[in-house]
């Protein structure tokens, strides 16, 4: 009505303010106005109605847009729910590696934890610090390794490391945390501190997204796995085998190095965590280092022995459940007795002396019935396995050392 109001006043004052008209005239111009007045509220109404018409058209465009855009956020959404249920299966291993194909080597030289009697807040005793500051530190309930600060480099305190303690066949194997834009660690297959490096010495970046292998210029991606990502703070096990110059490097399932003829001798161990900063929320942890040597086949162990002896096959603290990187071994029995139709097993459990009797005996029961069963599951006749266990009572090591009580705790497939 404000701004209708003007309009009226001002066309009432031209018409009482125009003398000099006729009464005829002032009729014309009335009519004229008022047909005027006709065309252009037609011209307004047409006008309206092409407006309509255009405003729905864009209204099913934009339909059609948004519904598009939904579909797309639905498809971002479900990758999402994806990746988090990869980080979560990751975090939680539910076992679903049957092409992992790395099997550790029989009998363990080195091992380390840490420990549960290990300090927090002290330097791992089973180490020598070459520089950097390195701590025991807790993650829900289990200790690690933390790499602190700068570039922080250990290697394992090891009798007579200047000299060569690997052998032609070993395996290494860790668990490491990147921590959300953490830089990445290196391996060193020589002793930094003890041992001299020569031309052939190898050593690896395990980065964000592989394993480069810096002097044959091999480097390896792992597959569907964005390392660089938000979601890249996780665990993540690598394993190393090496069988007279044939050089394997794993990323949790997945093969990313294979070096057919390496011409070097690897001699020791070092690890780095390159630029680790624990004020800017990046420190560096490491776990269930293991360096062992072997191995033979599994099919001419069982041929000269009777039985085949795995360490690799590994539980949950005090639990009978497998963790993943258990499937190596398993699927080599797996396929073993798919080839050997007349090979049959019974599978046993054995633990180190840690623990009381009864449970010993409990748990490793309850272990070699999870592996039974777990070959049960890939397809072996039930017929062809039984499965046993025997705690502490068999000991093929000594239960002083961490190496020793690796040893104990194996899995045994004695033939019958």
């Amino acid at each position: 009505m404000k701004l209708l109001f003007p309009k009226v006043l001002l066309f009432f004052g031209l018409f009482f303010l125009t003398p000099n008209y006729s009464e005829g005239q002032i009729l014309n111009n009335l009519k004229k106005k008022a047909e005027k007045k006709v065309e252009s509220e037609a011209e307004k109404r047409s006008e309206r109605r092409i407006n309509e018409k255009i405003d729905e058209q864009f209204n099913k465009a934009e339909d059609v847009l948004d519904g598009k855009k939904q579909t797309n956020k639905k498809e971002v959404k479900k990758g999402e729910e994806t990746s988090e249920e990869f980080e979560d299966t990751l975090k939680k291993p539910n076992v679903v590696w049957s092409k992992f194909d790395f099997i550790p080597g029989e009998t363990v030289i080195f091992e380390d934890g840490p420990s549960k009697d290990e300090e927090n807040g002290e330097f791992p005793s089973r180490w020598d610090l070459v520089k950097g500051q390195v701590e025991i530190a807790s993650i829900d309930g289990e200790n690690v390794i933390m790499f602190i600060d700068g570039s922080p480099e250990i290697v394992p305190y090891i009798k007579n490391s200047k000299e060569d303690y690997l052998p032609e066949i070993f395996t290494i194997e860790f668990d490491f945390y990147k921590p959300f834009n953490g830089n990445r660690i290196t391996v060193y297959l020589y002793d930094t501190k003890n041992q001299k490096r020569d031309q052939y010495d190898m050593y690896m970046d395990v980065s964000s997204g592989g394993v480069d292998e810096k002097l044959s210029k091999v480097k390896g991606e792992v597959p569907e796995i964005d390392y660089k990502n938000v979601k890249d703070a996780r665990w993540i096990h690598v394993s190393i085998a090496f069988t007279k110059g044939k050089f394997k490097v794993y990323m949790d399932d997945t093969r990313v190095i294979n070096v057919p003829h390496y011409q070097g001798n690897p001699t020791g161990l070092s690890l780095q965590a390159y630029w680790a900063e624990l004020e800017e929320d990046k420190p560096f942890y490491f776990k269930n280092i293991r360096i062992a040597k072997g191995g033979v086949k599994y099919y001419d162990r069982v041929l000269s022995e009777g039985k085949i002896i795995v360490n690799g096959i590994k539980f949950d603290v005090n639990k009978a459940t497998l963790k993943a990187e258990s499937m190596g071994p398993i699927n080599e029995i797996h396929q073993l007795m798919q080839k050997e139709s007349d090979l049959n097993f019974s599978v046993e459990g054995h633990t180190d002396s840690d623990g009381g009797d009864e449970l010993n005996m409990t748990l490793s029961k309850a272990r070699g019935k999870a592996v039974m069963d777990k070959l049960i599951e890939m397809g072996i006749d039930k017929k062809r396995l039984k499965s046993d266990g025997f705690g502490e009572s068999k000991p093929i090591d000594n239960n002083n050392t961490p190496e020793g009580k690796a040893n104990n705790r194996r899995v045994e497939f004695v033939k019958f």
